[in-house]
């Protein structure tokens, strides 16, 4: 879409200087002094950003790193709770059928996922308990209106504030993969949090293991609801990328979505396990694992047929023209699988 112009410029037909009149570019030194102040004071803004979150994170990550170092054998715990989510990000790679996405790229999505999810962290510790007080309907709010639109908001940052800059996010599908990235390391630092936690209240001997072992379990279960959710958060931003003139609302709809699903998850998994095992003769740990698996086969459906109609569609119009769409590329780019 090309930028609107002023009427001035619009009608010279004899290609006058406008500088100052309807055009505008940094000529005189007070035009330079105040291009590099408005720089400075945007990327000095996003580096105070980044480093209250790595601040906030390492401070978080202390009592992991403590109780690894006191015992080594936690490491596998912590890197064992995040393979199914790793690969289920992995699996949503596989799918984008344009090109391949630059592994600096992924990196500094997952690490940017990890830093932005200690805001979370410091939001939902400031409302939680408020929220949580009001009866009957606290815990609800507070999952609804903190926790869903802020985990999802902050993974889909992780997002918008590097990889969706770059040229090489060039199909919509590639915001998907980019939100998965974003949600498994959402899921990384969350799950190293949680079961630092259980285990430090659990003490020492057998029963650091079984704590161990039971909430690595869990969080195993929970890191790929983070990866779906923010994937179709990202396929939305994706979208958004495409169509200028419906960005916004685009973006917002694509959070709403991964927020009420996410929010839902939260509400839900608290309630559902204990119904199920009034109705069938199963334990509750069995019923919480097949309700937690039930979800995200569903809401992960949800995203596979907007991924799979992307792909079905690339697929036809490669077939109509005898060539795949090509994206506009530089030769030094990553070529097209």
């Amino acid at each position: 879409m090309s930028p609107r112009r002023d009427p001035v410029e619009r009608a010279d037909e004899q290609s006058r200087d406008l500088y100052g009149v309807s055009t505008w570019e940094p000529r005189s030194i007070t035009d330079r002094f105040a291009s590099a102040i408005y720089t400075g004071i945007s990327y000095g803004f996003q580096t105070i950003v980044l480093i209250v979150a790595l601040v906030i994170t390492l401070a978080l990550l202390v009592q992991p790193a403590v109780l690894v170092l006191e015992d080594p054998s936690l490491a596998v715990f912590f890197g064992l709770s995040v393979v199914p989510a790793a690969l289920l990000a992995g699996f949503i790679w596989r799918t984008d059928i344009t090109t391949n996405e630059p592994l600096g790229l992924l990196v500094g999505t997952f690490l940017l996922a990890v830093l932005f999810a200690t805001f979370a962290a410091v939001v939902n510790s400031a409302f939680g308990p408020s929220l949580q007080a009001i009866p009957f309907v606290g815990t609800i709010l507070f999952f609804y209106l903190i926790v869903g639109p802020v985990e999802e908001g902050v993974k889909l940052l992780a997002v918008r504030v590097f990889a969706y800059r770059s040229d090489t996010f060039d199909a919509v599908i590639d915001g998907a993969v980019y939100g998965a990235i974003a949600g498994l390391g959402f899921a990384a630092i969350e799950n190293a949090i949680y079961i630092a936690s259980t285990v430090s209240q659990a003490g020492a001997g057998t029963g650091t293991v079984t704590a161990a072992t039971g909430i690595a379990t869990v969080r195993a279960l929970v890191g790929p609801g983070h990866v779906i959710y923010s994937a179709i958060a990202g396929y939305y931003l994706g979208l958004a990328k495409f169509n200028p003139r419906y960005a916004g609302p685009l973006v917002v709809k694509g959070l709403l979505i991964a927020a009420f699903i996410h929010g839902t998850y939260n509400v839900t998994v608290g309630i559902a396990p204990e119904l199920i095992t009034s109705v069938l003769p199963i334990g509750f740990g069995l019923a919480f694992v097949s309700y937690v698996i039930l979800f995200d086969l569903v809401i992960g459906y949800y995203l596979y047929r907007k991924i799979a109609r992307y792909r079905r569609t690339y697929l036809s119009v490669r077939d109509d023209t005898g060539t795949p769409p090509k994206p506009e590329r530089t030769e030094f780019e990553p070529p097209q699988r």
